[in-house]
């Protein structure tokens, strides 16, 4: 037993200390989870590695649905940590409607009967509502605490078309807030409007004119309208936070010719227009550019879509969703451009749904998704 000990010290001694931090710093998140179980030494350095040489990144998730067979779905994980994808087999509900998401962080379905969400990183885990009161097609929906706020994207035939809905995650009931104010009464769908979540607030942004309304769940009353586009040149915009400060991406020129796509942070006190201030953080460099949209094909912008995810922007073209542009701002405040391969996309889900969300992956999470009989596949980039 002594000399069983020996040798397994000596190799240990082989690798330790700030090399296999930072081998462990190349490795994915998911094959870590059995190397912290090697010895202690082996704990110890996949903790330093997580926490200081390479620190756990948010993940981007993207769901394919058939548009013939709703509960015919996959799912794919990017880990840009260690930029790494996996399909994920797990025992996924059987959709009978299109999985839907109009902000990065939430996943649901809607029918007449029920409303399904799921708030987990990877979306392993689905909650079932009561039906809303008033039947909506294409709503905003997000999350604000324990609350879920469902606003907009009523059907023709109800009476208020600006309705707004907040379900209580805690007593399990909806209910009915102040409507959204009338200047969104043209766009109240998510088709129209960009929505994210700060300080507590949801803010709902119209895309093409950066009017900008904020709901109070505490108050369930909206405040607003501010102007929240950061320039004249601006015909499309988006919100998002990063590190909780509110974000917009915008895109510069016209749709018939797209100059420049930029990054801004707005700085001040919303509803005081003489305070606000937006630092602009970057520039989409041009190559990537045409790589989104193509070099002659600008006229496509109404089909770019964008994803906040964490510290990261992910943009790609629903029409061709084959590759993304991504963007990370940095701690320091910069931005640093990149473009990602989509595995998700291939024959068969060219024609079906692709849906796009994300959140914050740990181990102990992955350790429990693992313990459900979850299954990581490593897919080529």
């Amino acid at each position: 037993m002594a000399l069983h000990n020996e040798v397994q010290d000596e190799r240990e001694a082989l690798i330790h200390g700030d090399i296999l931090e930072i081998i462990l710093s190349y490795v994915p998140l998911i094959h870590l989870m059995p190397a912290r179980h090697v010895s202690n030494s082996w704990k110890r350095a996949v903790w330093t590695s997580l926490h200081h040489v390479n620190p756990v990144k948010p993940w981007l998730t993207v769901h394919t649905q058939s548009h013939h067979a709703p509960h015919v779905t996959n799912t794919f994980a990017y880990d840009p940590r260690s930029s790494a994808w996996h399909e994920i087999h797990a025992s996924h509900p059987r959709h009978s409607s299109a999985l839907r998401s109009s902000h990065s962080s939430i996943l649901y379905t809607l029918t007449p009967s029920e409303f399904t969400f799921s708030i987990d990183p990877l979306h392993l885990t689905w909650n079932h509502a009561p039906s809303l009161c008033v039947w909506r097609t294409d709503p905003i929906v997000a999350q604000v605490g324990t609350f879920i706020i469902v606003a907009g994207g009523v059907c023709d035939f109800e009476d208020d078309p600006l309705a707004v809905e907040m379900y209580d995650m805690k007593s399990r009931e909806w209910v009915r807030c102040q409507s959204m104010p009338a200047i969104l009464k043209e766009s109240a769908a998510s088709t129209w409007l960009s929505v994210t979540v700060a300080s507590d607030m949801m803010h709902v942004m119209e895309k093409s004119s950066g009017v900008t309304c904020s709901f109070d769940c505490s108050t369930m009353t909206w405040q607003g309208p501010y102007d929240l586009r950061p320039d004249q040149s601006v015909f499309c915009c988006v919100t998002g936070t990063v590190r909780g400060r509110l974000m917009i991406a915008g895109l510069m020129g016209d749709a018939e010719n797209v100059k420049e796509v930029k990054l801004w942070e707005v700085e001040g006190k919303l509803g005081l227009r003489s305070e606000l201030e937006y630092e602009e953080l970057g520039t989409m460099p041009k190559e990537l550019m045409v790589k989104l949209m193509g070099d002659d094909d600008y006229g496509m912008v109404g089909s770019i879509a964008v994803n906040w995810i964490g510290n990261f922007l992910y943009v790609h073209n629903s029409m061709e969703p084959k590759e993304m542009v991504v963007c990370e701002v940095e701690s320091s405040g910069g931005c640093k451009w990149g473009s990602l391969r989509n595995v998700a996309v291939n024959d068969t889900t060219r024609l079906g749904r692709m849906v796009f969300c994300g959140g914050n992956v740990g181990l102990e999470y992955l350790q429990s998704a693992v313990a459900e009989n979850c299954r990581f596949v490593e897919k080529d980039m």
